[in-house]
């Protein structure tokens, strides 16, 4: 098995191992749904939208569950929330068809309630933080309490925050609890249909909150840290079987691999706290 499945995973014995029980653990799941089964047997192709939160986490994961079961993922992204064209909402509103829904869990329970995603079918994968980073050779602003929070957020030229969850428990609740909802109005951001991390590395915005999880992937940021641990919002990303999915036996499969002890090393390598360490 190439080492390239996991790039962020040290090449150690631990990663082989890590790999090692992940293929195990989707031959297990293929086999005993019949996914992997002799070439009369037609392999499943699997719908999936995800918001970027589970991203880092899901594009390594994906390659090892279809190397293993023969099925083949297909892969739609957008926000957990908000109505852009291309947010998970507004997909599942205009009737776009999925066999597993991967998003902020509050977001989830809507669809859920909405009858968007089968009752029941809730699978907690990981847990989130959000986090803030700059451009690298720019000073490292000091997030680390709560009043240097505050601090940063007054002292910053122009700040970028997401059209996501992260983002909407920035605008709606943690500035105005900072006390500088109406001093920081006009320097801050929404970023629709685009990573933060992006608008900061091309230095639209002096700094950039989101998850943890999609912020580290931009190896050119500096990542300065997450948010204080008083004023941290922890959400879990979730996943569930969209109603109506074309493949409900294949999208189960997915999500219990998704969540599997064996993916919770290369969950954590991407700055997420995986579920099933709880």
């Amino acid at each position: 098995m190439p080492d390239t499945l996991s790039p962020s995973l040290p090449a150690t014995g631990l990663r082989r191992r890590t790999l090692g029980a992940l293929l195990g653990a989707a031959l297990t799941l293929g086999l005993a749904l019949g996914a992997v089964a002799p070439a009369a047997v037609q392999a499943a192709e699997i719908r999936v939208v995800t918001s970027g939160g589970f991203s880092a986490a899901y594009d390594q994961l994906v390659p090892i569950y279809e190397q293993a079961t023969g099925n083949k993922v297909t892969t739609a992204r957008g926000a957990s929330i908000g109505n852009a064209p291309d947010s998970i909402p507004s997909r599942m509103a205009r009737g776009e068809q999925f066999d597993v829904v991967i998003l902020a869990d509050s977001a989830l329970d809507q669809l859920i309630e909405q009858g968007k995603v089968q009752a029941g079918s809730r699978v907690d994968l990981a847990r989130s933080m959000i986090g803030m980073s700059v451009r690298k050779g720019t000073p490292r602003p000091d997030i680390s309490t709560v009043d240097a929070l505050r601090q940063t957020l007054l002292n910053a030229r122009s700040i970028a925050y997401s059209a996501s969850a992260s983002g909407t428990y920035l605008s709606t609740e943690l500035f105005q609890r900072l006390g500088v909802a109406e001093q920081i109005k006009d320097k801050a951001k929404k970023i629709y249909s685009e990573r933060v991390g992006a608008v900061v590395l091309r230095g639209d915005a002096e700094i950039g909150f989101q998850q943890v999880s999609e912020l580290l992937p931009f190896k050119e940021l500096d990542f300065v840290g997450p948010l204080p641990d008083e004023v941290q919002q922890r959400v879990f990303f979730s996943a569930g079987v969209a109603t109506g999915a074309p493949e409900p036996e294949a999208a189960r499969q997915l999500i219990r691999f998704l969540a599997a002890p064996a993916a919770a090393s290369i969950v954590r390598s991407t700055g997420m706290e995986p579920a099933a360490a709880r």
